[in-house]
């Protein structure tokens, strides 16, 4: 049997068109799904994705949400350039980028960026196949109604993985989800090229050009991008002033991107546990406070 080792080398050298022989290997840090490496011939050197071999189809919806982006010919994102599965692997060979921090100029020109990202559309919410967050699964089941799209596959979904998890937060989210339209009365998102997983972690800078990576892509509401910006932390006051001189956003998004972060919260508990539950509850509670 191939090892994954001289599977990856093959692959690489028939999807580069030139022979590619591993000469170093050097593990990664920067994530807790996968195991990442660099391999280099001594002239290329490529990024290397690694799990066992049921996750291929993670890293299928991985290259192809990058394809998605990158298409757009807006923000930059490393190019997918092989996968597949060997020796009970499986593995995604990406475009090898000398990241470093992303500092208040590039994170401007990501939020001209993103605004010209988000304006590439479709006439459904959802994409053509499912994928994960994090390593949950993320239904994207096309729907041409937003408010249901968001009430099912998103909030529904990670209220019934919480309970499956041992914190039942139904009661309080089943009247969030039957009162979600009241926060779309005003506002009609399209549906936008999302990022999906868009936080600090997942952008980076090569040379003058901010990258962002890891996506899980869909088209949704472009406020939720944005939102889940502000979750842990925040980008610079440069970002989201380039983002708004792009694109203004609605006064209501104040409102919403709790309601969007209340999502990636719901998933942070299914896959940490710990307070996030506690704090999807207060999260919900200042949303039906909304609504009275």
């Amino acid at each position: 049997m191939e090892t994954i080792w001289t599977a990856v080398a093959r692959h690489i050298s028939e999807a580069s068109g030139a022979p590619f022989a591993i000469r170093s290997q050097q593990g990664v840090g920067g994530g807790c799904i996968n195991t990442t490496t660099v391999l280099q011939d001594g002239k290329r050197r490529y990024f290397v994705k690694l799990n066992d071999a049921a996750h291929r189809s993670m890293f299928e919806a991985e290259a192809e949400g990058l394809g998605e982006i990158a298409r757009t010919r807006t923000v930059r994102v490393p190019a997918p350039l092989c996968w597949g599965t060997a020796d009970g692997s499986t593995y995604l060979v990406l475009e090898y980028l000398e990241l470093g921090g992303a500092d208040s100029r590039h994170l401007e020109q990501l939020g001209r960026q993103l605004a010209q990202m988000h304006r590439a559309t479709r006439d459904r919410f959802g994409w053509q196949r499912d994928n994960t967050i994090g390593s949950t699964p993320q239904i994207n089941t096309p729907s041409p109604d937003w408010v249901d799209f968001w009430r099912r596959q998103r909030l529904g979904f990670q209220l019934e993985l919480a309970a499956r998890n041992g914190r039942d937060l139904m009661r309080k989210g089943e009247r969030l989800m039957a009162e979600l339209g009241e926060f779309f009365r005003a506002y009609r998102p399209q549906p936008s090229l999302l990022h999906g997983d868009l936080w600090g972690g997942n952008v980076g800078a090569a040379g003058q050009q901010p990258v962002i990576f890891d996506p899980a892509v869909y088209y949704g509401d472009r406020e939720a991008d944005l939102a889940m910006t502000e979750l842990f932390g925040g980008f610079s006051g440069r970002f989201y002033q380039a983002y708004r001189e792009a694109w203004p956003l609605d006064a209501g998004y104040q409102t919403r991107k709790t309601l969007y972060n209340l999502y990636h919260i719901l998933n942070h508990f299914n896959l940490f546990g710990g307070g996030y539950a506690t704090q999807a509850e207060h999260m919900i509670d200042s949303l039906l406070g909304e609504l009275r």
